[in-house]
């Protein structure tokens, strides 16, 4: 999973501070598994995997053309009010991540 997320991370044009943000590390200890692959990981990092791929599942789901997918990220949406789904996640909290990933899977119907 991590190594999607890697990847998945290149494709939304994310710095190593918003890629640790979301994966809640240090940036540090982001750059060391993203050139030696991840160590131990932890429930948490488990969820905040699950999550970041859902909310790209979602996304291919949404979206026929992918780019419009990782576009999409980053754009305004006032479902959140106003800020982009990126911004959101990073607030760094779990539950921001939940929180994008509940809402894509309400938008595909998904509940």
């Amino acid at each position: 999973m991590f190594r999607a997320a890697i990847n998945l991370f290149r494709l939304w044009d994310l710095t190593d501070e918003q890629a640790a943000i979301l994966l809640d590390m240090p940036v540090r200890s982001f750059r060391r598994w993203k050139a030696e692959g991840p160590g131990r990981m932890g429930r948490d990092g488990k969820a905040r995997l699950s999550n970041i791929l859902g909310i790209h599942k979602a996304l291919r789901l949404i979206f026929r053309e992918a780019q419009r997918g990782y576009d999409w990220v980053r754009a305004n949406n006032a479902a959140f009010g106003g800020q982009s789904a990126l911004n959101v996640m990073l607030g760094g909290e779990l539950s921001d991540l939940m929180r994008v990933r509940r809402y894509l899977d309400a938008v595909r119907g998904g509940w």
